[in-house]
């Protein structure tokens, strides 16, 4: 199912929705997120386009006028994808493709690409390839155009039908036999996460692409893989720090999207359980990016929805080394200050004061205010483990030079 494989730049373009729910600036974001996605699975975005539509069109999901404006590009341009924002219906993909008559391709599908291409170990490869069938299962049936008699009745059940079944029969067991592959390397998870011993376990989470991994190897002095695309890190990595004389347990987890497919969010439940398990969080936010206030949001309603959002939780605003707010000339009078133009102090006086001490803001690249950050790590840790070991604060001794 998953083939690694050289990847040559393939011209692409994108289309997204101006919708009532999404606005003209939040589909630029989307698609801009999107083009990154591109990029990272190894294509070059051409052209991107949008429509203004209350309601996805059902059969083809923008509308014929605007197809038509895509096709014209398409067979000018020599394009060979097609990208859409939003997850496209089996009916939907079918008919666009027949009209446009190149690949195409959803936001869910482009996600799951990027994740076949960036799975390394046993495990991820088994999460992504479970995720990568149940995306396919409901969209057999269009695979099969090739075959004639399709429709159901007297005298016309044919052997485009049967191949269709069986191929739903093969997936099916394909999707059971990855399922119980998972729970037995859940279970030897289980029993790896059980030997850590006590100690405490602090898990690093945030969107992709903010610098967890960065912060990952300077923190722990590891060689973690470290990349600016998207999904660098699909595999969950644990290593022991040591901060003064406390040790504890730092996990890398898998970065989160918006529109995070429901597939991958359910076959990734068990790496997730890295954060379940952990007795404090890092929240890693990328500071430089316009919309790291709708990331926040993301995280927050995934962390949610793994029961971890009341975990204890640091707020690292990384990246200041790139912040560079948007500048207003003093003679000018007609450009409004916005979020856009704040400066770090700025947003420090925002809702960012209501974090009580619990954020901080760091250069994980080069290591800016990375003391403050490290004893700020440290009272934390130090708060759980006391907590737990009443009579045994630390597991390090700590010796004074005098003695």
């Amino acid at each position: 199912m998953i083939e690694q494989v050289d990847i040559s730049y393939e011209k692409t373009v994108l289309i997204g929705l101006i919708t009532k729910f999404q606005d003209e600036v939040k589909s630029e974001e989307y698609l801009d997120e999107l083009e990154f996605l591109a990029y990272t699975a190894g294509g070059e975005v051409l052209k991107r386009f949008t429509q203004k539509i209350d309601v996805p069109n059902p059969k083809t999901f923008i509308g014929t006028g605007k197809l038509e404006e895509v096709k014209n590009f398409v067979d000018e341009n020599d394009i060979s994808v097609a990208i859409f924002d939003d997850e496209l219906s089996p009916a939907q993909q079918k008919n666009i493709e027949k009209i446009l008559q190149c690949k195409i391709i959803d936001r869910t599908n482009l996600i799951l690409d990027i994740f076949a291409q960036r799975a390394q170990t046993s495990y991820a490869r088994t999460q992504v390839e479970l995720a990568q069938y149940q995306y396919l299962l409901p969209r057999l049936a269009g695979m099969w155009t090739h075959l004639e008699r399709q429709r159901g009745g007297i005298g016309m059940r044919g052997p485009g039908e049967t191949e269709i079944e069986t191929d739903r029969r093969i997936v099916r067991d394909r999707i059971a036999l990855l399922k119980e592959k998972l729970k037995k390397i859940d279970r030897q998870m289980d029993v790896q996460r059980g030997n850590r011993g006590s100690l405490v376990r602090v898990a690093l989470v945030g969107y992709t692409n903010v610098g967890k991994s960065t912060l990952m190897n300077v923190l722990s002095k590891s060689d973690v893989f470290a990349e600016n695309k998207l999904f660098a890190t699909l595999d969950t990595t644990v290593r022991k720090v040591v901060i003064g004389n406390l040790p504890f347990l730092l996990t890398d987890t898998v970065g989160f999207i918006r529109k995070l497919p429901t597939q991958l969010v359910e076959s990734f439940k068990s790496t997730l359980d890295e954060v379940r398990e952990a007795d404090l969080l890092l929240h890693i936010v990328d500071i430089s990016h316009p919309s790291f206030e709708h990331h926040i949001d993301s995280v927050d309603k995934i962390l949610e929805e793994i029961e971890s959002a009341d975990k204890p939780t640091i707020m690292v605003f990384n990246k200041i080394d790139v912040y560079n707010p948007e500048e207003i000339e003093e003679d000018d009078l007609i450009t409004e200050k916005t979020k856009a133009h704040y400066t770090l102090e700025e947003w420090k006086q925002t809702w960012m004061a209501k974090l009580n001490g619990d954020a901080i803001f760091i250069s994980a690249l080069n290591k800016e205010n990375f003391s403050q950050f490290r004893k700020l790590v440290y009272e934390k840790v130090k708060e759980i483990h006391t907590t737990r070991f009443p009579y045994n604060n630390f597991l390090y001794n700590e010796y004074s030079e005098e003695e």
